[in-house]
């Protein structure tokens, strides 16, 4: 073999080998990427007003898969980087041919009462366009309540175990206000984050805000009276949790409410079943049929039931605009995503070019 051919073979050695490092460093990047979010850390934007004013809409989250311990992937053959839907073609990023039980790593704690907590939405279990428990929607509220706690909310006040449990310091009320005719200006609504959900009248507004713009409020010379608005106890709301007639709760009067714990076992009867139903018949995948006054799960009759899982109570700082547990009930722990940790960026869609960041959130964690 000539020294030429030799030297031109090694060429073409060298420039194989070279590409192949690129590919490999591609590839080691997006597998690392991907452990990264599927194990460690995620990100995510706020997209509506519910944890208003304590999360914005345009907020940028990191949410901490170790925290409560990362969730090993239910679904594990999906598209890299999507959750359920792939972008612009609008197909499924994903493939439900095998799903895998649930399994949660450790983590550095358990979920605790007044975490801001980033979840899987529950109702997605049932709903038309159905999907695997890691591959629903994402929603973020604070816990209210943990396993075990007994839950009360009068008058818009939540209670647990008793207890007046704290108010987030940014929540957003509703309030009844009532001018002297004078309209309210765009300017302090702005400057107080005020938002308006009815005018009744020239003087009379219904208005979400914190206490703190309240207090303000009530010194302007134009503002007649601000009072929190809640529904009266007993009125019935259908929409509320457990949508039954027989508790007359509405989303400021509800409970007293247990929350599921995984090894607590329930009577079943007239006034659990319709609470805990749901838990058991979806959440727990049984098979529950109500035959008279008998209830049955799995073909047997059953007077009792033991929980499998742990559940928890979510509700969103902008009380009076907030879907939530409220509305669709318990979260069950396979639904827990993370914690959500600090803000990395915060842009405000209405301002201007010059004002869109919101400087003085980023890299902040949400208020208590």
């Amino acid at each position: 073999m000539n020294l030429a051919f030799r030297k031109k073979r090694s060429i073409k050695k060298r420039q194989r080998s070279s590409t192949r490092e690129w590919v490999d460093a591609f590839a080691f990047a997006i597998l690392a990427a991907v452990l990264i979010r599927m194990f460690f850390i995620e990100a995510y934007v706020i997209p509506s007003g519910s944890m208003e004013n304590t999360l914005l809409i345009g907020d940028y989250l990191f949410v901490s898969k170790i925290s409560y311990g990362p969730r090993t992937p239910i679904t594990p053959v999906a598209f890299p980087f999507a959750h359920h839907t792939m972008p612009i073609i609008n197909t499924k990023a994903y493939w439900d041919g095998i799903q895998l039980p649930y399994y949660r790593l450790p983590g550095f704690s358990n979920v605790k009462k007044g975490d801001i907590v980033v979840f899987n939405y529950p109702m997605d279990a049932d709903s038309p366009y159905y999907r695997p428990v890691d591959k629903r929607e994402n929603y973020i509220k604070r816990c209210q309540a943990t396993p075990g706690d007994t839950l009360n909310i009068i008058d818009a006040q939540v209670y647990i175990n008793g207890k007046a449990a704290s108010n987030p310091v940014n929540s957003k009320p509703g309030y009844m206000v009532q001018t002297n005719g004078t309209p309210i200006s765009e300017q302090v609504m702005k400057d107080l984050s005020i938002e308006l959900r009815y005018k009744y009248t020239d003087q009379d507004y219904e208005l979400f805000m914190t206490r703190q713009s309240a207090a303000a409020l009530k010194e302007l010379k134009n503002i007649r009276s601000v009072k929190e608005s809640t529904q009266f106890r007993g009125v019935y709301e259908p929409d509320v949790f457990p949508k039954d007639p027989s508790f007359r709760w509405n989303s400021d009067n509800m409970g007293p409410i247990i929350i599921p714990k995984k090894g607590w076992t329930i009577k079943l009867n007239d006034l659990t079943f319709p609470i805990y139903r749901r838990a058991i018949t979806v959440y727990e995948n049984n098979k529950v049929e109500v035959i008279g006054r008998d209830i049955l799960i799995n073909g047997k009759k059953a007077e009792t039931y033991t929980f499998k899982l742990n559940y928890y109570w979510m509700m969103g700082d902008n009380r009076h605009n907030s879907e939530d547990s409220r509305y669709w009930g318990f979260v069950p722990e396979d639904h827990i995503v993370g914690k959500a940790i600090f803000i990395w960026m915060s842009i405000d869609t209405e301002a201007d070019f010059w004002h869109k960041i919101r400087w003085n959130r980023l890299f902040r964690p949400p208020a208590p």
